[in-house]
């Protein structure tokens, strides 16, 4: 049949439709409403397989395009935030972050000697099963895919963070930045976590000596001898903290003190604003953590016996961080290796800064401040 022949015949069938008695234009009615739904539902059907914008994203800026490409579509709903955090959380909802760009995950580079500070620490290998890694980057998310089971990648448009962030400079400040407004976000969800930098070495099972009693607990460059003294100097670096209301408040508050303290960093604001009366207001119990558990270059825990993390800070540069770093290793692994009497009345000391000796901050002119 031509088809200007179809065309009237669909004519006289809708005249007929119409002229007919009201049963006959109820039916016609209820069939138009059935194809008009098909057509909708085929159409919805399609766009199923389409890539979702992140406009439509209630975290817009932590779902990254990059994962929704055509090479990495499969592994986009697997490596979203709720999941990756959801497959990490220890039974009460608590995750361990730390974050990573390319400069740190290239081989043999900070990521290896972290992981393996969690694979020979005492009790913290366990640990590795809750640890996520948040890449910063699309090479240090394929590096962690290939190094770990838990992973996310953080992308910040119009931000390239793959390079070393040197202190200070304007990469620097907006990755330190970043990583506060995603850590708030992390609360907002529900997830505790303790975040640590990379360049942190995890020795012992750190979680009997944090505080029950403490909202936001952290670590510090100086500590003065009391966990409650507000003139101790903490570093952003190490911290445990609880989801609830007044820590979403507290960082709600510390990241919006960024436009107030333009050129500075998240620990100087912090040093700025932990004698703020806003703080007493939220109600946030804030603690500091005892050096001879928690230390570093800037102030080191003295103890082999009690020492749960180690970090690279008061230390300018890779190279610098890398190759203490490594010393420190190798420090602990001979402590480790001394027989149960030894390890008790022997006496240790790092081997470190090395590096990072006070020399080399001096050089910078920034002494006994955390890089």
């Amino acid at each position: 049949m031509i088809p200007r022949q179809k065309q009237q015949n669909k004519l006289m069938l809708v005249k007929m439709l119409i002229t007919e008695s009201p049963a006959r234009r109820i039916l016609f009615f209820i069939v138009s409403i059935f194809f008009s739904c098909l057509l909708l539902y085929s159409f919805a059907d399609s766009l199923r397989f389409l890539p979702r914008s992140d406009s439509f994203s209630p975290f817009p800026s932590i779902f990254p395009s990059s994962l929704l490409d055509n090479d990495s579509l499969q592994i986009g709903e697997e490596y979203r935030l709720e999941n990756v955090l959801q497959n990490a959380a220890m039974q009460d909802g608590t995750v361990i972050l730390t974050t990573l760009n390319e400069a740190w995950a290239a081989p043999n580079s900070i990521i290896d000697l972290f992981l393996e500070s969690f694979r020979i620490g005492v009790g913290t290998r366990k640990l590795l099963n809750h640890l996520v890694i948040i890449a910063l980057d699309q090479k240090a998310f394929e590096r962690c895919l290939d190094v770990h089971r838990h992973c996310f990648a953080l992308v910040t448009e119009g931000v390239d963070f793959h390079r070393e962030a040197y202190f200070m400079t304007s990469d620097y400040l907006k990755m330190m930045w970043r990583r506060i407004d995603f850590l708030r976000t992390v609360l907002e969800m529900g997830y505790n976590f303790v975040f640590t930098d990379a360049d942190i070495m995890w020795f012992r099972d750190p979680f009997p000596r944090f505080y029950s009693d403490a909202d936001f607990q952290i670590a510090c460059d100086h500590f003065l001898g009391s966990p409650d003294d507000v003139q101790n100097r903490p570093n952003g670096g190490f911290n445990h903290v609880k989801s609830n209301n007044r820590s979403i408040e507290f960082y709600n508050f510390w990241y919006t003190s960024r436009e107030a303290y333009p050129g500075y960093h998240d620990q100087d604001v912090l040093n700025i604003i932990k004698y703020h009366p806003s703080i007493m207001d939220i109600g946030l119990k804030m603690k500091f953590l005892d050096t001879a558990y928690f230390g570093g270059l800037c102030e080191p825990s003295e103890d082999f016996n009690v020492v749960c993390t180690m970090h690279a800070n008061c230390c300018y540069g890779l190279d610098s961080k890398l190759h203490d770093l490594r010393i420190m290793l190798q420090d602990w692994k001979l402590f480790l290796s001394l027989p149960p009497t030894m390890k008790q009345s022997a006496f240790f000391s790092w081997g470190v800064p090395e590096n990072c000796s006070l020399d080399s901050l001096h050089h910078y002119g920034s002494p006994r401040e955390s890089y």
